[in-house]
């Protein structure tokens, strides 16, 4: 408390009691996957389908990470992390015969242009460069307009300078460009180039990108990664955000023969085990292609025995247009499915289950279910995709892989995610309080506020706040031996609202008389 020594009046800020819990983001993806372009094994958070293109280019036949993160953002998406494999961290390489490393491909023959190098990015072709003067009256001297030709057509334009403490400059410019790559020429002055044409030779084409059908057997481990290397499923573990991991290139892997059923198996277990750590993200995982709904149960039963309150299977795979191809293709759902949990949240709530919801994009389904068939599936925790005549493309389950009833329901799952985050982050003021009765009340002043604001939403099951929830912190869960061990025991119990799954009406034929005689 200050000391006052001159008489007068005298404003002072002091804390208020109530410390509010906000409620943390749900919908945060992570992505494991083959693209074309971009860092390998970093995870890389992007924020739209534009700024993954940049990063990560576009739709690559034969691979699914393209696919999955556009039906993310299409269905409604906001943020994903991308983890791209399929290379090692130092030479950002892919993966050669025989389980070595591609060699780099050797760069074209730059031309010499007032002191850059301007040479082709590999697998560019038929390419030259034109220097030509900027628009305007009367430019600057540095200024000038750099046109890059394919054939006899200009691709792309670059208003540039010579100047390197510019906006405008050339090297910085160009490196938007997918044909040409610009740097500076080692032991000579940058200056406005000549006006003039320069045919540039053509460069050998990159390795082939994972998917493309040319690269070798992919280990397990290069999706599991490394925690410390921050590489796979490990380099994820530093970003709490996260809240679902789907790996939807696994399939194509699979598909070509580079990882087997037994891998399939290690991989899913792994980013099971990734979710259960961690604590706070659920696992969405695909079906192997091609399977009917007996393969799809036996195999659900067999070999993919799984049993997690983190995860949740989806079958079958949803056909979708493929650029890259020109043509519809099929794909796994989850990428898809992803995005319809992020939509669901923002509309909704966490506490909705996900599912009577429209997959945004999809065409058509590798195979229309029936009544009979999802019968077979839904007691064993795969959820459906299904076809209604009028309604589109829906996801019709919400279960976890779990066969504890407490929490076969993926909404009753990620309700306590979001919940333990939440109240985790915004007690985090408690650590070093004085251990005594004042804080105890606070505790639960904060508790008791947030989870009142959560059914009031609906996502606490009961007519009153006190048959939705309880908060617990006083002197008989907090005892002598506890405090002087430093702890603080908060017990919260909650009911969480659980799905409407089968809606029964019961109809019954009455009579008049029958009526009258009740009477």
């Amino acid at each position: 408390m200050p000391t006052y020594l001159t008489p007068g009046v005298y404003v002072e800020e002091v804390q208020s009691g109530a410390r509010p819990i906000e409620g943390v983001g749900t919908a945060v993806a992570a992505f494991v996957g083959f693209a074309g372009t971009g860092p390998f094994h970093t995870p890389t958070l992007v924020t739209s389908w534009d700024q993954y293109t940049q990063l990560f280019g576009g739709f690559t036949e034969g691979t699914y990470l393209a696919h999955a993160v556009y039906g993310y953002f299409a269905n409604g998406g906001g943020a994903a992390y991308i983890v791209r494999i399929g290379g090692s961290a130092e030479d950002a390489s892919a993966p050669a015969a025989g389980g070595g490393r591609a060699a780099e491909p050797k760069a074209a023959q730059p031309a010499e242009l007032g002191g850059f190098l301007v040479a082709a990015r590999p697998g560019a072709s038929g390419l030259s460069v034109e220097i030509a003067d900027a628009d305007g009256d009367n430019p600057p001297e540095d200024r000038f307009k750099l046109l890059v030709r394919q054939g006899t057509q200009v691709v792309e334009t670059y208003e540039a300078s010579a100047r390197k403490n510019v906006k405008g400059y050339l090297v910085t410019q160009a490196r938007a460009s997918k044909l040409v790559e610009v740097t500076e020429q080692q032991g000579a002055a940058q200056s406005r180039p000549a006006n003039q044409t320069v045919t540039l030779a053509d460069a050998p084409a990159a390795p082939a990108a994972p998917g493309s059908g040319e690269v070798a057997r992919l280990d397990p481990g290069e999706y599991v990664g490394d925690a410390g290397a921050r590489t796979g499923f490990g380099g994820l573990e530093t970003i709490d955000e996260i809240t679902m991991v789907a790996v939807p290139d696994l399939m194509s892997a699979y598909q070509r023969g580079d990882i087997d059923a037994e891998g399939v198996r290690t991989v899913q277990l792994a980013v099971i085990s990734h979710c259960e750590q961690m604590g706070d993200r659920v696992a969405v995982l695909d079906t192997p292609p091609g399977l009917t709904a007996q393969q799809v149960r036996t195999w659900r039963n067999d070999e993919a025995g799984y049993d997690s309150r983190y995860a949740a299977l989806y079958y079958p795979w949803v056909r979708v247009f493929d650029p890259a191809a020109g043509r519809n293709t099929t794909v796994p759902p989850s990428g898809h499915i992803a995005g319809v949990w992020a939509r669901s949240d923002a509309e909704r709530g966490v506490h909705k289950a996900p599912a009577n919801e429209v997959i945004r994009g999809a065409v058509d389904l590798e195979l229309r279910l029936s009544k009979g068939e999802q019968d077979l599936l839904n007691p064993i925790g795969v959820n459906c995709v299904r076809a209604f005549p009028g309604r589109g493309i829906r996801v019709w389950g919400a279960r976890t892989l779990s066969s504890d009833p407490a929490w076969r329901y993926l909404n009753v799952r990620r309700l306590f995610n979001y919940l333990e985050e939440s109240i985790l982050l915004g007690t985090q003021w408690v650590v070093f309080e004085p251990n005594d009765d004042r804080l105890w009340s606070s505790i639960r002043r904060n508790v008791t506020a947030f989870l009142t604001e959560e059914w009031r939403r609906g996502a606490l099951f009961g007519r009153t706040a006190e048959e939705a929830f309880y908060v617990k912190c006083d002197r008989d869960n907090n005892p002598q031996e506890s405090i002087d061990q430093g702890r603080v025991v908060c017990e919260i119990g909650v009911s969480p609202v659980k799905p409407a799954e089968f809606v029964v009406f019961r109809l019954a034929q009455f009579s008049d008389s029958t009526s009258l005689i009740d009477e």
